[in-house]
Formats: C-alpha cells, structure tokens, sequence
C-alpha cells in the first residue's frame, strides 16, 4: 500500500488529477449502476412474485383426491393430464412427496420450509425463494397452504402445502442484459472522465506552467525583469499564485537595483578617503626611502590628515554595517523597554564634546519607548551630529523632548525645499555640504532605526525664518516605566 501511495505522488500532477477525476467517476458509476441493477431485480422479481400469486389455484375435493393419486410419480407418468412445457405446480406432503398437479412439467425441489408449510398450512403466509428444479433450471417459487372448496365454502388442505414455480431463464438473462450494458456505459464514462480530467487539469495547470518556465528562466539568466500575465479581474488560487510570483520579482529586483545602488555608492564614498590617504600614505614614504625629512608642521598636518580619514573611514564602515543589516524583524526579538531621556542625555554629553564652541540647549523630560538600545543611542548621536556639524561658530542647538516627541533645531544654513524629499536616502549628501566630513549615511540610519521602533522622523526647514533645520521624531512610549521594568 505504501509502495502504491509513493508511487502515486511521484507522477505528475496532472495524471494524479486525472487518476482522482476517473476514480470519483468510477466510483459514482458504480453505485448508481448497482442500484440501478437492484432495483431492477426487484421490480422484475416483483412481477414474477404477483404472477406466482395469481397462478396457485383454487382445488375441489375431487381434484384434490386425483392429484393425491398421482404422488410419487414423474413427470413423465402425469401425461394423461396434459403436462405443458415450463410449467410448474405441485402438492408438497409432510413427509417431502411430491404431487404434480396435472399442467407440470417438472418438480421443483422440496425445501424444509415447504414440509413446515404443510405440518401447519397456513392460507394468509406465503414464502418466495429461488430454486432448481428436477431438470436443473433456475424457478423462482411460491410456498402457500392448498385452498379447497368445499359444499360449505373454502378450507386449507391439512397435510400438504402448495408449491408454484415460474422459470427464471427470461429474467436472468435481463438481468445479465442490463448487467453488460451498466458496465460497457461505467467503462465510457469512465473514460471519458479520465480523459475530461486530464483535459481539465492541463488547462486549469497553464498558469502553473507559465509560473514553472518564468522560474526556470529566472534560475537560468537572473532575468528579474519577467512577468506572467494576470487578467485584473481574475481571483482564483493561479491569479493570486501569478501576482505573488510578479511581486516577488519585483521585489528582488528592487532590492537587487539597491544593492547595486548601494554598493556603487559605497565605493564612490571609499574612494575619497582612501585616496586621500594612499597619497598621504606615499608622501610619508617617499620622505623615508629619499631620506628627505618632510618639515615638521607639515608632517604633523599630514598625520592629522591621516587620522581624519582613518576616522572618517572607520564610521563610515560601522554605516555600512549597520544598513547592511537585514530587516526581516530580528531587531524585535532584541528590543527592550528603553529611558529615551537618558539616551538623549548622553547624545547631548556626546554633542557638546564635539561643539565646545556651540550652545547647546536641552529640556528633556522622561519617555519609556520599546527599542533596541544601540540602534536608538546610535541615531540620537546622528542627529545631534547633524545639528553641531551644520551649526555656524557660536550658534545654539535647542533640543526638547517631551511627551514623546524629540526635536533638534539647529540654526544653520538649512536645507532647499526641493532637497528635502531626499535627505533620508542612503548616501544623500547637499551639495553645499559636500566639503563636510561624512558619508551620507547618518539620516538613513536613524530613519530606519525611528520606524523599526514604530515611529515617524521628519525633517524641515525651520519656521521663523531665521534659518537652520528641525528634525523631529516620535515615538510610542509612556511617560512612566512599565511594571516590568524595575
């Protein structure tokens, strides 16, 4: 059996379709051919059995007497009373003696039943059965009490019981007749069912084909470009298989452009500082195999030079790493409830060590968010960042959170309307702010970081006219820790 199931779900789908579909047939062929044919049988042994009734015969006590004569003898000895082929009638004693009436042609064997029928006749019983008689063919029979007239009215026979018998040849061969018949029309519909389902399985299965080629040529030539045909009304299991397939696609070509996108960027910002360093690298070198020392506030600038870039490098890198990070929802599994406030605290410690030479102005009151630590203390350093990098010498920064809203004003040059729509994109840069040190990447971070805690950054010019930037976050949160959290 295990061997037959394996075997089955190692063909293709559309033969176990069309084997399923001929199955189901076969098998509502075959119950309502079976019922057919028993029900048939029982209309044709219903008339058989009404036929047997209006055959027995009522008997005087004369003929009675005359038929008593004749039992033992056969069929052959009765002629004198006329027997006809294919008729059958008989007097059944207790004993099991046969006594043919004078129209039979044959005896139809004695059962047990007919000798109790006889012990006690009774006129209103009447038992069927399917018998032989003594020729050897098929009878259907009737066993009732022998009805007698007598001067007073009717009696039964005490002693003996009345079998009468029809030949069974006529409606066996029926039966076998529309047996033939019911199986020749299972066996076409059958396979007319088989062949329906494999009809219908390889239209219903185009799609899936269509679906099969579309991965095979993806596999084959990273062709993400392609797309199945889908009718806009269509909303079946193939249709929603289709888009699924047309989005996923999409998807991976999307994330691929990215990569690419990413990738080429990425190296147009590596390129800066390695090259920058590669020459200052050189000069050093050049100075030690010539053997001519490079003055010293030169080589001290030079150095310093190194070490910026080496700086700029570095975080750079750490930017990458951080956006190379899959977002596929791990950061919920290491998120935790966090003291917003004391995150931007040490963003402001942070911000104040990179500006001496700035004000930095802080009103922050307390906020329980659910975030990952380090993403959240690495984009409030970000933007803070942002604000001391793009602040004029002597400027102020005003910073305020409260209620679950953070916002970082700078007074800096601002950004253009027409640049805002981009400033969260990776590797962005204005081009005033090109000659700046960094790598484009800051913003990207911290909008990725603010939405995986579930909340919104925006950035805008700012609204007094006075210049600069505001950067404004929001976050879900409380103003309390939750109970969990000591």
């Amino acid at each position: 059996m295990n061997r037959l199931v394996r075997r089955f779900r190692s063909l293709p789908i559309r033969a176990r379709l069309s084997l399923l579909v001929a199955a189901a047939v076969a098998f509502a062929v075959a119950a309502v051919s079976v019922t057919c044919w028993f029900i048939v049988q029982g209309k044709l042994y219903a008339e058989l059995d009404d036929d047997l009734r209006s055959s027995v015969v009522e008997l005087d006590e004369n003929q009675l007497a005359r038929i008593v004569d004749t039992c033992g003898r056969t069929p052959s000895q009765t002629d004198a009373f006329g027997p006809q082929s294919g008729s059958y009638g008989q007097l059944v004693s207790t004993d099991g003696t046969v006594c043919l009436l004078p129209f039979a042609s044959a005896a139809v064997k004695v059962t047990g039943g007919d000798k109790d029928m006889a012990k006690d006749p009774d006129p209103r019983s009447a038992h069927f059965r399917n018998s032989v008689d003594s020729d050897g063919h098929q009878v259907r029979v009737l066993t009732t009490a022998v009805t007698v007239k007598v001067p007073l009215g009717r009696g039964v026979a005490n002693g003996y019981a009345y079998v009468a018998a029809v030949p069974l040849d006529s409606t066996r061969s029926t039966l076998g007749d529309l047996a033939l018949i019911l199986l020749l029309v299972s066996g076409v519909g059958v396979l007319g069912a088989a062949a329906a389902g494999l009809a219908v399985a390889r239209a219903g299965l185009r799609p899936v084909d269509e679906l099969t080629e579309a991965v095979e040529h993806v596999a084959r030539t990273e062709d993400l470009g392609i797309r199945i045909p889908v009718e806009d009304d269509a909303e079946d299991e193939v249709a929603r298989l289709s888009r699924s397939f047309n989005s996923m696609t999409s998807a991976l070509a999307s994330s691929r452009d990215l990569q690419q996108q990413l990738i080429a960027d990425a190296g147009h910002e590596l390129r800066t500082p390695l090259t920058s360093l590669r020459t200052n690298i050189e000069l050093l070198t050049r100075s030690e195999e010539t053997g001519r020392p490079i003055p010293p506030d030169d080589r001290k600038a030079l150095l310093a030079s190194v070490t910026a870039q080496m700086t700029e490098l570095a975080s750079l890198i750490g930017d990458l790493q951080e956006l190379s990070r899959p977002d596929t929802g791990q950061h919920a599994d290491r998120a935790q409830i966090v003291a917003w406030q004391d995150v931007v605290e040490s963003a402001l410690r942070r911000a104040r060590l990179r500006g001496p030479e700035l004000t930095i102005t802080a009103d922050v009151r307390p906020w329980y968010v659910r975030a990952e630590p380090s993403a959240l203390e690495r984009a409030m350093v970000n933007v803070l960042d942002n604000a001391v990098k793009f602040s004029p010498e002597g400027g102020t920064v005003e910073v305020r959170l409260a209620d679950g809203v953070l916002t970082v004003r700078d007074h800096g040059p601002g950004i253009a309307a027409d640049e805002l729509p981009h400033v969260f994109n990776r590797f962005w840069r204005s081009p005033t702010a090109r000659a700046l040190p960094g790598s484009g990447l800051g913003l990207s971070i911290v909008a990725r970081t603010v939405q995986q805690a579930g909340g919104t950054v925006t950035l805008t010019r700012a609204e007094n006219g006075a210049g600069g930037t505001t950067v404004t976050i929001r976050l879900p949160g409380a103003p309390t820790p939750p109970p969990e959290v000591p």
